[in-house]
């Protein structure tokens, strides 16, 4: 019963790009590995790694001479590292960071099929090319999760003590809680991210749209409202699910967010104590947030949004092939539209209603 539920959430969740982005290109000569559709960079470096699940995926990693911390990126649904590219050289260089990004299993060039269990091997095994491969520490890396790829993030770091930070990009509690407003957690849901989140012990910076048409802004602030060490919270006014990068105050936050945990124990003290008289001012923030609704406008809410994410995902799904690298934010906009946006077709009409009866039915057995 309980694969058979897991292999329903699965479908109802990833949505792997097809085709796949990009091919792995080796030079029979120099045995060199490139992204098919991006010029080779001395800086970036692709590989292929083994996870404990018997799977290989590919990552893609980005150094920079001047960096103190390395960002462990999960992107978001409906993406694969030939729409992450332009992204990762971006914030490598506006934050002075290594960027390590990777493809889930089943997504772009990676074997295997994409589940939460896969997921979870996949995140770590990144993890680990970092501490061998790369040499980093634990207490540099800062692990930045999007949307989906919030849920093996907070998974990892749940898991390890002395990480630097944590990114939570317009991150989900749960993936049952994105379709329905239920109010407790169902032993056949997955990324049980409102379970976990109390267990991450380092600072944690989430950023979210305050008009985001996929998953609702309130996943991010009740995720801030439990994290054991909270950061100043971006909550950037207007921003959807997928165009929180378009906005100035995204790099600018991040980079000072950044600055801040790279900074001496006795410094980054000094700024948990003006936190603390941070979270109550926060009460001011909820002018933004529209009046409580009532569930089952939620329901028609979320069907609607799920709907809209259905007949617009082919609008994105062509990825522009240009021959130049591009680094703007501007041209990455037209090269990457989609990240989670690319979730807007795929869902299957009778699946999700099939899902949705289960739950009822499951809501009247518990009440009965």
């Amino acid at each position: 019963m309980g694969g058979v539920t897991s292999s329903m959430a699965s479908k109802l969740a990833f949505f792997p790009p097809q085709p796949a982005s990009y091919e792995v290109a080796r030079d029979a000569e120099t045995g060199l590995v490139t992204l098919s559709r991006f010029p080779h960079r001395e800086n970036v470096e692709v590989l292929r790694l083994p996870t404990r699940r018997g799977n290989h995926i590919v990552a893609l990693h980005v150094r920079n001479p001047f960096a103190a911390s390395t960002l462990l990126y999960s992107h978001g649904n409906a993406a694969d590292l030939g729409h992450m590219y332009d992204l990762f050289l971006e914030l490598s260089i506006h934050l002075r960071v290594n960027v390590l990004g990777y493809d889930y299993s089943g997504y772009g060039q990676s074997s295997g099929k994409p589940s939460e269990q896969n997921t979870y091997a996949d995140i770590e095994a990144a993890y680990k090319c970092l501490i061998e491969h790369f040499g980093a520490k634990e207490e540099e890396i800062i692990l930045y999760g999007q949307s989906v790829g919030s849920g093996p993030t907070i998974d990892l770091a749940s898991r390890l003590p002395n990480l630097r930070a944590v990114v939570l990009h317009s991150p989900i509690l749960s993936g049952l809680r994105v379709m329905y407003p239920v109010k407790r957690t169902y032993w056949f849901d997955i990324y049980k991210n409102i379970d976990k989140i109390p267990l991450v012990n380092c600072p944690v910076l989430i950023i979210h749209g305050t008009t985001d048409e996929v998953v609702d802004w309130s996943h991010g602030k009740q995720l801030w409202e439990l994290c054991r060490e909270k950061y100043e919270p971006l909550w950037l006014k207007g921003g959807k699910h997928c165009n929180l990068e378009l906005f100035p105050d995204y790099l600018k936050h991040l980079k000072k967010f950044i600055f801040t945990v790279e900074k001496s124990p006795s410094t980054r003290n000094d700024w948990r104590k003006s936190n603390d008289q941070f979270e109550p001012s926060r009460k001011s923030t909820d002018r933004f947030f529209e009046p409580a609704r009532k569930s089952t406008d939620r329901r028609d809410k979320s069907r609607s949004s799920i709907d809209k994410l259905r007949t617009n995902e082919y609008r994105y799904s062509n990825v522009e092939k240009s021959d130049k690298l591009r680094v703007s934010f501007d041209h990455f906009d037209k090269s990457r539209r989609s990240v989670d946006c690319l979730e807007r077709s795929r869902r299957n009409t009778d699946q999700l209603d099939r899902g949705r009866k289960s739950v009822d039915r499951l809501d009247r057995i518990w009440a009965g």
